[in-house]
């Protein structure tokens, strides 16, 4: 199952869970959310975190399985030029052997020198001499050649075996995320119809606080300019997306897509993984950060946000949540803030 037919079935879950709680929200005061529903909530969102941290991993090994596979098609390219000229010479030093077996390279050098004509002898000698030079110059052509496409052939297979490691790693890290989804479900699926219902109506309310303070907080000043001050707006403008697997816009984002199309309205490519992010930019200190930077988490890195200002931060979270304005401190979940870029 794909990361986008995952987030399809999470979301039908989510979905259907509201769909009871749309009945009840009204009916429901938070103080009635017992323990167990606010001890599962907090279990689901822990889940839902822990598997979007592992499907950023996984985005990581898609870029890296990207560009293993556009090396290993060059050098399949490269091959190909190679065993095609090899084969051109092959023939071309064939068919110069059969000519001089079939003529008899010293028998007609012989011939000619006892030849009754000295004129001929030596134009004929210097054209022997020709065929000689031209015959040696192939020939370390050939050899030259076939080095080249044994090296080829050993770094193809280097390749080959590359680009299936990183395949078999993204395939594992997607079936963990998978996992971790699957045992959200399960939590789920243990509750009451009146347990899912105070569920939801608990995840609506925190949704929805988030929403509005995010909402308020990106009517105020930015405090940047040029690159950053762009990176900040389009993030604002996606306030409310929905968290997807794999997202980078324009209705769905993960926190790497989010930041990547950010960045990319500035004119600042990125790659879509975290972690590969950042290789980017310049190093920032904790104390140093600026509205604008990106901050990151996790060792490896499982997660990116943009420091809004004021000890916080705009970012996608997790699955099951959306695009929002939270709190930037030294943790995210159960992840360390590790560095800060600025493009």
């Amino acid at each position: 199952m794909s990361f986008r037919q995952l987030r399809s079935r999470w979301t039908v879950i989510v979905l259907a869970t509201a769909g009871v709680a749309s009945l009840m929200i009204q009916a429901i005061p938070a103080s009635e959310a017992s323990q167990s529903v606010a001890a599962v909530q907090a279990e689901v969102t822990n889940l839902q975190i822990r598997a979007s941290a592992i499907a950023e991993s996984a985005q990581q090994s898609q870029v890296d399985l990207i560009a293993l596979t556009r090396s290993l098609n060059s050098v399949q390219a490269k091959d190909s030029v190679q065993t095609t000229s090899l084969t051109a010479l092959k023939r071309s030093i064939g068919i110069l052997a059969a000519e001089q077996y079939k003529n008899g390279f010293l028998g007609q050098g012989m011939t000619l020198m006892f030849s009754s004509d000295p004129t001929q002898y030596l134009n004929s000698a210097q054209s022997l001499s020709v065929v000689e030079t031209q015959n040696a110059v192939r020939m370390r052509k050939f050899a030259a050649a076939d080095i080249a496409l044994k090296s080829t052939a050993l770094t193809l297979h280097q390749k080959v075996a590359l680009v299936a490691a990183a395949k078999a790693k993204y395939q594992s890290q997607e079936a963990a995320a998978q996992a971790e989804l699957r045992q959200a479900e399960k939590l789920l699926a243990g509750l009451s119809k009146a347990q899912r219902a105070k569920l939801a109506a608990l995840q609506s309310r925190e949704e929805n606080s988030y929403q509005k303070r995010s909402l308020v907080l990106s009517k105020g000043k930015i405090n940047a300019s040029g690159a950053e001050a762009i990176a900040l707006r389009f993030a604002l403008r996606q306030i409310g997306s929905r968290y997807e697997f794999g997202g980078a816009g324009l209705l769905y984002w993960d926190c790497s897509g989010l930041t990547m199309r950010a960045l990319q309205q500035a004119g600042i490519s990125l790659p879509h993984s975290a972690s590969a992010q950042t290789s980017y930019g310049k190093y920032v200190p904790l104390n140093q950060i600026r509205p604008g930077d990106l901050v990151f988490f996790g060792q490896p890195i499982t997660h990116v946000g943009i420091y809004f200002g004021g000890g916080k931060m705009i970012d996608a979270p997790h699955s099951g949540a959306r695009v929002r304005i939270e709190a930037f401190t030294s943790w995210f979940g159960g992840e360390k803030f590790v560095a800060a870029r600025r493009f």
